[in-house]
């Protein structure tokens, strides 16, 4: 499919200047999808490390927990956990990656009851079990912060890497090679009108020159 243009020298003028612009602006979008999704790749492997750890000390953290159960009241270990220790206030802030908004998360932890250690309870009606969880649950929170963040980047800079991609594939396979069609199209037709120029030049001639000899003849038979 071509781009309707008048084959004109300054129409093609006009179409070799978007296609010059359409190839730089694919180069551009080439280098920024490779940018992206380097970033992307680097999030990811990032986030199956730290969603492995994640997963292991949360693992550990039921685990104690069940243990706890087992061995506790549940009215006591309903009340031990009842008021919480800590309370984490999560705040947000923004930063550009490859021209992506991304959010950058950081919690602030709050101290919100008095207890023993990093436990709000005593340690008199309550099992070692949960001690362990409670604290294993309580250093996990750092990196499931890390982890939403690190996600919700991947999300965005997965949403980016598909609009850009649809771009250059765009400007690839559609735009460019209409351009490049169109340029052809305009310069065959300005061809063949030079040609028929030509053709019509070398006739006037001929005929210019055939009237000048049958002058010529005419001249000498009066002469004569």
């Amino acid at each position: 499919m071509e781009i309707r243009a008048n084959p004109t020298r300054m129409e093609l003028k006009k179409i070799q200047a978007r296609y010059t612009t359409a190839r730089r602006g694919h180069k551009l979008l080439k280098d920024k999808r490779d940018g992206l999704m380097k970033s992307f790749l680097e999030l990811v492997r990032e986030d199956k490390e730290l969603r492995e750890r994640v997963e292991s000390s949360l693992k550990n953290v039921y685990g104690s927990f069940n243990a706890a159960s087992a061995v506790s009241n549940p009215k006591m270990m309903q009340q031990a956990l009842i008021v919480p220790k800590k309370e984490c206030n999560l705040d947000v802030s923004f930063k550009n990656t490859m021209s992506v908004t991304v959010p950058v998360f950081s919690g602030k932890f709050v101290e919100q009851a008095q207890g023993t250690g990093s436990c709000n309870y005593g340690f008199a009606f309550t099992s070692g079990e949960l001690d362990s969880s409670v604290r294993e649950l309580g250093s996990v929170m750092k990196d499931l912060i890390r982890m939403a963040e690190l996600e919700k980047t991947a999300q965005l800079l997965a949403e980016e890497i598909e609009k850009t991609r649809r771009r250059v594939n765009a400007l690839e396979y559609i735009m460019i090679p209409k351009y490049i069609s169109t340029m052809k199209t305009i310069k065959m037709k300005l061809d063949e009108n030079e040609r028929g120029n030509t053709t019509r030049l070398m006739k006037v001639k001929d005929m210019m020159v055939a009237q000048q000899l049958d002058q010529r003849k005419s001249d000498e038979a009066e002469d004569e």
